[in-house]
């Protein structure tokens, strides 16, 4: 007979219980979850209604769809967000006739809502009646494409300065993306968001520095969405650069000569362009025959009295600006050619008398060559009928060179003249001197009571 210790029956004891219980853990947990695994794998085996998401554009044609399994002919309800039933069994309960009850089958019952809005967004429930209340959510959701962004001006741009331009799309849902766009270059901006209710507001501003060249530059302001499939919003927009006018006269070429006339033309830019522009004559005022037509100055049959300077000015809000041209009208000069002189020739044969009949018409006489012809004739252009006498001019070079030539001559004779002064009273003194000396000599002489004899001489004192 053996004996066991009571602490090893109690150890043994424990252990037996310990299996009993892990026994019973195992047949209770084993069913539940081959039932909540096969639940899993045939989840619409287990829900009698199913219910499909919709996701639509602002303004489309939604489908709710409520697919049901084992239908008996029990009650089918669709009801709104709002829980406001819409169908009742096929039978419309809400009246708004954009629910359309377009198909109710055993297998599955469809609606349409027309000209979907942002406000019919939300959950659509399909609900069946059985023994148990089976019931599932369709979520509506609406998508708002944006619009084309508009640019607005937040500060004008003036040569110089900096533009503040601002892309703006109002309403979108999600909230759109905005870039600036410069020859393919993005410009980063300042984006804000702002939520309305549903929707979405959204803004981009940028600040560039501009110049007067900048002026008419392209920039584009591009709205991405998902809704647009991958097509985006464009807007163009050019920059409006405002900068002070710039003028400049464009004149004809070649000389001007007196009875020809004269047509200037004022060229200007500037933005805003000036729309007036002011002809003028600096310390006169313009000839009697000055005509204005917009920018352009003429004046018909010059003569030396419109020579002169002439000035045009224009301004605009942002400053202004003047050009001038100096008008030199010359004198007409026509070039007169000598006649060859023929010598006399005698004829030693006389021809008869004849007497020729008057007739009205009288003939002329050639006129006499001279060599030298002082006055020259032309005809005037505004009267083809009317002779013009002119005096030749002499050419201004000639008169100059013989001026100087003379005032070299009179320089050159004054030095001669004053050379040959100093030479002669030089001599004059030096033969004074010698005078004295034979005057003494004379003198001495004459003391000493020399003989007369000796011989006469003349001393000139």
């Amino acid at each position: 007979m053996t004996l066991i210790s009571p602490g090893k029956r109690n150890t043994q004891e424990d252990q037996r219980g310990i299996s009993t219980m892990a026994l019973s853990m195992w047949n209770y947990c084993v069913p539940l979850a081959i039932i909540t695994a096969a639940c899993l794998v045939n989840t619409a085996c287990c829900q009698a209604v199913q219910a499909e998401n919709v996701t639509v554009l602002e303004g489309g044609t939604a489908q709710i769809s409520c697919r049901l399994q084992n239908y008996d002919g029990s009650i089918v309800v669709i009801q709104n967000p709002r829980r406001q039933t819409l169908f009742f069994n096929g039978t419309r309960a809400l009246k708004d006739d954009r629910f359309q009850m377009v198909l109710f089958t055993q297998r599955l019952v469809r609606i349409t809502l027309t000209n979907v809005s942002v406000s019919d967004e939300g959950g659509y429930f399909c609900q069946l009646y059985t023994d148990a209340t089976h019931h599932q959510v369709a979520t509506l959701s609406v998508s708002v494409p944006p619009e084309t962004p508009t640019v607005e001006v937040k500060q004008e741009a003036v040569e110089g300065g900096e533009a503040e331009l601002t892309c703006v799309s109002p309403r979108s849902k999600p909230a759109t993306t905005l870039r600036w766009m410069r020859n393919g270059r993005e410009i980063p901006g300042v984006v804000s968001q702002q939520d309305n209710a549903k929707t979405f507001s959204v803004s981009s501003t940028i600040r560039i520095p501009v110049e007067r060249k900048d002026n008419g530059a392209a920039l584009n302001c591009e709205a991405i969405h998902p809704a647009l499939s991958g097509q985006k919003r464009v807007r163009h927009y050019r920059l409006d650069v405002y900068f002070a006018p710039t003028v400049r006269i464009v004149s004809p070429t070649g000389i001007l000569r007196e009875g020809d006339s004269l047509s200037l033309t004022c060229s200007i830019t500037g933005n805003p362009l000036p729309r007036d522009i002011l002809w003028s004559k600096i310390n006169d005022t313009l000839p009697e025959r000055a005509e204005i037509s917009g920018p352009t100055l003429q004046i018909s049959r010059l003569s030396q009295s419109h020579n002169g300077t002439y000035l045009c000015q224009a301004q605009n809000n942002y400053g202004r600006a003047a050009d001038h041209y100096t008008l030199l009208v010359y004198e007409n000069v026509s070039v007169t050619t000598m006649a060859p002189t023929t010598p006399p020739t005698l004829s030693t044969t006389t021809q008869p008398t004849t007497t020729q009949p008057t007739t009205a018409q009288s003939t002329s006489t050639p006129p006499t060559t001279s060599l030298f012809t002082p006055k020259s004739r032309f005809l005037d252009p505004q009267d083809p009928g009317a002779v013009v006498e002119t005096h030749s001019a002499v050419p201004y070079a000639v008169i100059g060179g013989v001026l100087a030539l003379l005032v070299f001559t009179v320089i050159c004779v004054l030095i001669v003249t004053i050379w040959c002064s100093v030479r002669q009273k030089g001599s004059y003194l030096t033969h004074e001197a010698s005078g004295l000396d034979e005057h003494g000599e004379v003198q001495e002489a004459f003391l000493n009571g020399n003989d007369a004899s000796q011989g006469k001489k003349e001393y000139l004192l």
